[in-house]
């Protein structure tokens, strides 16, 4: 467990299994399990829980439940999320307070899944539950296992009531996260099948709860199916827009936390999904178009602010870790390493009301009912008339041949004023490096098209992955590029406070370097792009 400083939340990584079993079956003996030596004490809880989610079942869909349950040694409001690339799931705790009020944080960890929506009781869990703690040889408990009887109501029209038992085993705060944690899990589930226990065929109990009253439920939006052919370059462009939608939602939460690389992650999302509403223009129309793409930006630049001062601390702090001259004093030193801190704090915050805010939630809301109808071009359509679709394909893949040559062309252009201007220095150092940034915010959209235009049919992963190594070196010397101007500035403020600047100046040149050091494979990546493009036929 750890406390949260930013909302007063518990959280926990809850791993365990869940295993059906009959009424008759006996509990097997659990020190047979490796690792549990003995039985550190047995004890009986009566809990109840009532779930909430909205109308059409947002948090449900998501694979997130959120409950208040009393009874216990954990009783309070309980939010379970996925924990992203982490095997099991994030619990967050509040305190059970009036029960007519969900917790405001608990309900910002959500706040891009159900938005301004109302959520309400969709089912209550009761359950007599007898608990035993495993202890290891030393005495740490390890895990608990669960001998759950259940009784179930659903809320939603058409719900009835249910009655089970399963077994339960969770990994204890020692364990979950650890390779022997994983290993107890997995003895344990072979274990208690082979002692008379199943798979569940539910992943939870509130999905045992719901049974068939969940398709009395209306879908969300996001997942309303759109009538499109998922073969047809128009399915697999609201496929791919369905995916950076996701994944904006899935981050939100993650930045909301202040996880590491959850800012980029966002941002990058954030992107992707701006470039292929560009790229597919003539694919898609309308107005709300041109207003989904100009929302995006303003996103991806509330985060580019709080990335750049991420990405300029983590330089900072290699270049003094990696310093062996000696020659960096304290002063220098310590505002090398706080004032960057500083400026991310601000900047997530600032990134923090930007995703409470009714224009982000509004902008949410509109991706959503872009993906449930999309606006497709009627002409590319191909209709009722199947005999027309073969020829309404082939003039979508057209547009996309154009929009992938076009940002080929822009790519080149810029490419071609690096070669004109970067080595003439009579031209000031920025603007000849605007030249290069140029080149990689062309690589960066024409990556995002040629791997959208892969997606819908078209032969260009090839180019897709010519352009990320293009991106990734002047990715390199952009972040070069945006820490010298920091140093310069932290410079000033110092010559300002009447400090020694010696060491600014120094790490200044050596981010210079890096800088030119990471355009040696420019020429050469550049080519490789040219290639990749060629390749691509109409």
């Amino acid at each position: 467990m750890s406390d949260n400083p930013k909302n007063d939340l518990d959280t926990f990584l809850e791993v365990e299994v869940k295993l059906a079993v009959d009424d008759s079956t006996g509990i097997p003996d659990l020190t047979q399990l490796p690792g549990v030596e003995e039985i550190l004490s047995t004890e009986e809880h009566n809990l109840t829980a009532i779930y909430y989610d909205t109308e059409d079942l947002r948090l449900t869909h998501a694979k997130i439940t959120l409950r208040r349950r009393t009874g216990g040694d954990d009783d309070g409001w309980h939010l379970k999320l996925p924990a992203g690339t982490t095997s099991g799931r994030t619990e967050l705790r509040a305190e059970l307070g009036d029960p007519s009020e969900i917790p405001a944080s608990l309900l910002d960890a959500v706040r891009s899944i159900i938005r301004t929506a109302e959520l309400s009781p969709i089912a209550q869990v009761d359950n007599r539950r007898v608990v035993s703690a495993l202890g290891s040889a030393t005495g740490e408990k390890i895990a608990e296992f669960c001998d759950d009887h259940v009784t179930a109501w659903s809320l939603l029209p058409g719900g009835e009531r249910a009655g089970w038992r399963e077994w339960e085993v969770e990994l204890s705060e020692f364990t979950a996260g650890t390779e022997e944690g994983g290993e107890l899990i997995r003895q344990a589930t072979s274990f208690l099948i082979s002692s008379g226990a199943r798979k569940s065929s539910s992943p939870s109990k509130l999905f045992t709860a719901l049974g068939e009253s969940i398709q009395s439920a209306p879908l969300p939006p996001h997942l309303r199916d759109s009538g499109l052919d998922p073969a047809s370059p128009e399915g697999a462009v609201v496929e791919a827009l369905r995916g950076h939608r996701d994944s904006i939602v899935s981050w939100d939460p993650r930045v909301r936390a202040d996880e590491f690389d959850s800012v980029h992650q966002m941002r990058v999302s954030t992107r992707e999904m701006r470039s292929l509403l560009e790229t597919f223009e003539g694919i898609l129309e309308g107005d709300q178009l041109g207003r989904l793409e100009s929302e995006l930006k303003d996103i991806a630049a509330t985060l580019g602010v709080a990335r750049d001062a991420e990405v300029v601390e983590e330089r900072f702090i290699e270049l003094l870790d990696s310093d062996e001259s000696g020659l960096v004093d304290t002063a220098a030193a310590e505002h090398i390493r706080g004032d960057m801190r500083s400026d991310y704090e601000a900047a997530h915050a600032e990134i923090v009301e930007m995703l409470n805010s009714e224009r982000f939630l509004s902008l949410l809301d509109d991706i959503d009912n872009l993906l449930a109808e999309p606006p497709v071009n009627p002409e590319l359509a191909g209709g009722a008339d199947t005999s027309e679709r073969p020829r309404a394909q082939g003039a979508s893949k057209e547009i996309l041949y154009e929009h992938l040559e076009k940002g080929y062309k822009k790519l080149a252009k810029r490419h071609a004023k690096v070669q004109e201007h970067y080595h003439d220095t009579e031209l000031p150092l920025h603007d000849r490096e605007e030249y290069v940034h140029d080149v990689r915010k062309a690589a960066k959209k024409l990556r995002y098209a040629a791997v959208a235009a892969e997606g819908a049919g078209v032969k260009s992963g090839r180019l897709a992955k010519a352009c990320k190594s293009l991106q990734s070196i002047l990715g390199d010397f952009q972040d070069a590029v945006t820490s010298r101007d920091r140093i310069q500035r932290l410079a000033d403020e110092a010559r300002e406070r009447g400090e020694d600047t010696f060491a600014y100046g120094m790490l200044y040149q050596r981010e210079l370097a890096r800088g030119e050091q990471a355009l040696e494979g420019y020429e050469s990546a550049i080519r490789d792009v040219k290639k990749a493009f060629s390749k691509i036929k109409k």
